[in-house]
């Protein structure tokens, strides 16, 4: 166990020697370091007492294909630049860790690392939540009739999105890995928990219950790893992390990695932080994070409730003694689409250009892209779709194509809130959406056009760290309540909707007849 973080930080390009000594402009603040541990980066923010993003440390993430559909990544990368960027943002902002109230994680969610437990070195690459590689475990579980046991219990749908799947996978095709994990030799986790673990040097193997509500294996209700579906899915108990509430104990963070040791004291999956970073506190409330995928989510209260739509029910939050549970819609593909676009068509430098390219026309001229390129999640839940463009005509040119793409998010966004009942008819007054696209101004108004209610921006774009924060400085009596929290939520831009009714049913019949397609 040592010998990773030893050498993690052995390798680390920034000495964390040279912190010694340097303290925060104002030695009297108190800060709230998030680390947001991503599908494409990580990141580690520090954030004041108002909630404002005070220095940012960011570093990629490599990710690995080998075999169509397959997503890997390395987790010893995934430590060491987290633990850089820890590092990092501490020197170039001057807050040593003794000015760090509290740390709070944020992660990918249903990427799953197996690790040895005597030596602490994962046996095999972290299997990506993108990952499809699991169908046909998938297809053995429906076919012999476990899925209403599964939706009723974890609140998902049998599919390769979720963890149990991938570790299970993990453990048939590695040389010996079952046999070690069934005489108790191995440990598994979601990547908080792959984090939390070396932080502490293996002093806490834990995750809390959003992470935990994503593997397959987690009773939602009685809030506990279940027996019986461990078995099904060929996954020994003795694997997996302790389950804990949101906002509390994850133990302290290394002095050798930040010398004052801050305790950890909230995790949350992404989409989770998120939606607490939203200050969405209230049944009803929805926010959109416009990131590699969309993902929706909706506070429903205390009370958990079966989606009939191809939704999945998930635990939104647990803090305060609570829990609280949300309705969840997952896009595979959003902001990756505008990425295919850059790194293999090579129809656009960046993702900035997007929005002036989509603008440069008035239409995408019948053209749609549905980029099912691993499948298509909620509302349709096919791991076999893949994608498609239709529509096309000579017309057809680099702009339509840019502007088609654009509003492929905007589309699968609005089938997912409609499942919900969450559009204009269901009472639904604004959509909070955060993550890169969320800056691109056209897709927002597209959104808002197709949604008929206003979606609206917050100051601060970081909200899923943001939450991370929120629960850790809950936990540590940095802030005092939600109330409190709320206070300081400031939006910055908000979309009306414009377009009328007519034109706004003509394209999504030309979108939902593009969607069909690729389901035959």
């Amino acid at each position: 166990m040592a010998t990773i973080v030893d050498g993690v930080l052995d390798r680390l390009e920034v000495a964390k020697g040279a912190l010694e000594g340097r303290l925060a402009p104002d030695a009297e603040r108190g800060y709230v370091l998030a680390l947001d541990a991503g599908t494409t980066s990580v990141r580690a923010i520090l954030f004041d007492e108002y909630g404002m993003k005070v220095a940012q440390a960011q570093r990629a993430i490599t990710s690995l294909y080998p075999q169509p559909g397959w997503v890997e990544q390395d987790p010893i990368e995934i430590l060491s630049r987290q633990i850089a960027c820890m590092i990092e943002v501490q020197f170039t902002s001057g807050i040593h860790s003794d000015r760090i109230k509290a740390v709070g994680i944020t992660n990918q969610r249903e990427t799953v690392v197996v690790w040895d437990r005597a030596t602490g070195q994962p046996i095999y690459n972290a299997i990506v939540w993108q990952c499809r590689r699991t169908a046909p475990i998938v297809d053995e579980l429906v076919e012999a009739g476990w899925s209403d046991m599964i939706r009723e219990r974890t609140g998902l749908l049998p599919d390769p999105y979720f963890s149990a799947t991938k570790i299970r996978w993990i453990l048939d095709n590695v040389d010996g890995a079952r046999e070690m994990a069934e005489a108790g030799n191995l440990m598994c986790g979601t990547i908080d928990t792959w984090l939390i673990y070396n932080l502490t040097r293996g002093q806490v193997h834990a995750t809390d219950y959003t992470n935990a509500s994503r593997t397959m294996l987690f009773d939602i209700h009685r809030l506990c790893w279940d027996d019986e579906l461990c078995d099904i899915m060929g996954v020994p108990k003795s694997m997996l992390p302790d389950p804990r509430p949101s906002s509390g104990d994850f133990g302290r963070v290394s002095s050798d990695v930040m010398t004052h040791h801050p305790p950890i004291a909230g995790v949350a999956g992404d989409q989770q932080a998120s939606l607490f970073g939203h200050c969405c506190f209230e049944p009803g409330s929805v926010k959109n994070t416009y990131g590699t995928g969309c993902f929706i989510l909706m506070n429903i209260g205390e009370q958990a409730r079966l989606s009939d739509n191809g939704l999945v029910t998930t635990i939104g939050i647990a803090e305060g003694g609570k829990v609280e549970y949300a309705l969840e819609g997952s896009i595979f593909q959003a902001g990756s689409v505008i990425q295919w676009l850059r790194d293999e068509l090579g129809i656009v430098g960046s993702s900035a250009e997007t929005e002036q390219i989509a603008l440069s026309v008035p239409d995408s001229g019948g053209c749609y892209i549905v980029p099912a390129f691993t499948g298509l999640g909620a509302p349709w839940w096919s791991s076999e779709a893949r994608g498609l463009i239709c529509g096309i005509t000579r017309g057809t040119d680099r702009a339509r194509l840019v502007r088609a793409a654009c509003e492929s998010m905007a589309y699968q966004t609005y089938d997912i809130l409609q499942s919900m009942g969450a559009g204009a008819e269901g009472g639904l007054t604004s959509l909070q959406v955060d993550g890169g696209a969320s800056q691109n101004n056209f897709i927002m108004q597209f959104q808002a056009d197709l949604l008929g209610i206003e979606v609206a921006r917050p100051e601060v774009e970081e909200t899923t760290a943001l939450g991370a924060a929120y629960l850790a400085g809950l936990a540590t009596g940095f802030w005092e309540d939600r109330a409190e929290l709320a206070s300081m939520h400031s939006i910055v831009a908000r979309y009306e909707p414009r377009m009328d009714a007519a034109e706004r049913d003509r394209l999504l019949d030309g979108w939902h007849y593009a969607v069909h397609r690729t389901l035959v």
